[in-house]
């Protein structure tokens, strides 16, 4: 969205905020997503308002805004801080450069499997890197799944990082993943994921890494049909409120919201968790060759110099630490 665009639509939006910014009885709230309604994270926030209604009697009410709506995930972070949107659904990489704790999240086999991934973020850890957000205009209120990234491509089975050697690999626009795929041996390919089909199916990239539902939702295993279960990356999403508007409320209301956006999280997960397997049976029962039971730690080794690259700062090191020690 162009930047005079984006500045009409936070006036705009500011200019519906009447009930919130004057104090009023009711408190009306403005979420937004990307993704398309029935996706679990925008099903995840109509558990949320969901919540809140019944908590309230109808007195805080969240309308949610999926769909890219309101622009594209950058615009709405930027609109959450500014205050022109209450709540948004946003993925870390947007949060690295805004708060350096968000990062360590990427972070290749920083976790051990989804459990473990959970069980920090729903413990103190991932409560301390959520309070991180408040000095920079967010008010951190849960994790949603991401799920687990893994290696795809139109050429050969990935068994190990030699198999990568030479392949051209789509990723992200992230620092921390061009730098992963490149100690890989492979050449990294910044790129947005409208472009990733055509690119493959016309050799410009030969593979690229995602979670089992976008492989199959975009349909790129019809010019990516090796599926490699490597498991590189888990990284959560995060619901953010604008702190704007946060201390516009009563702390009884705010221990409200909070309340409401962690018992959405299970929600969240469970249909996610429902769409993973949904997504993977598809793609076995369409022929995809999927490679699992992958010996990880060749991988793992391979990942020591980014981690002492991106780790200098003892705070994020110590905090990467205690992410791997956690039970």
């Amino acid at each position: 969205m162009p930047y005079p665009a984006r500045i009409l639509l936070l006036g705009g939006l500011l200019a519906l905020s009447g009930p919130l910014a004057l104090g009023q009885e009711t408190i009306r709230i403005r979420a937004a997503d990307i993704q398309d309604a029935g996706y679990p994270t925008v099903r995840g926030m109509e558990a949320m308002a969901e919540q809140l209604d019944r908590a309230t009697g109808g007195r805080i009410r969240m309308k949610i805004y999926p769909g890219a709506q309101l622009g594209d995930e950058r615009d709405m972070l930027e609109m959450t801080i500014f205050g022109g949107i209450d709540i948004s659904r946003t993925s870390i990489a947007p949060l690295n450069s805004i708060a350096p704790e968000t990062s360590v999240y990427s972070l290749p086999f920083l976790f051990r499997s989804t459990e473990h991934m959970r069980r920090v973020l729903d413990g103190p850890i991932g409560d301390e890197v959520l309070a991180a957000l408040e000095p920079h205009g967010l008010i951190g209120l849960c994790y949603y799944d991401a799920g687990a990234r893994s290696l795809y491509n139109r050429m050969r089975p990935i068994r190990s990082p030699a198999d990568l050697v030479g392949m051209k690999v789509r990723v992200m626009n992230s620092e921390v993943f061009v730098d992963m795929i490149s100690t890989l041996g492979a050449n990294a390919t910044p790129m947005g994921f409208g472009q990733v089909y055509e690119s493959l199916a016309l050799g410009a990239i030969d593979a690229a890494e995602n979670n089992w539902p976008s492989y199959d939702a975009s349909r790129h295993f019809e010019v990516a049909p090796h599926y490699s279960v490597t498991q590189h990356v888990m990284v959560p999403e995060v619901l953010v409120m604008s702190r704007y508007r946060w201390r516009k409320i009563s702390a009884q209301d705010q221990a409200l919201i909070r309340r409401a956006a962690k018992e959405s999280v299970p929600v969240m997960r469970r249909l996610w968790d429902a769409r993973v397997k949904a997504s993977r049976n598809a793609m076995a029962e369409a022929g995809v060759a999927i490679v699992d039971n992958i010996d990880k730690q060749p991988f793992m080794d391979a990942m020591r110099p980014l981690y002492d690259q991106y780790l200098e700062d003892p705070a994020l090191k110590g905090l990467a630490e205690r992410i791997r020690a956690a039970p």
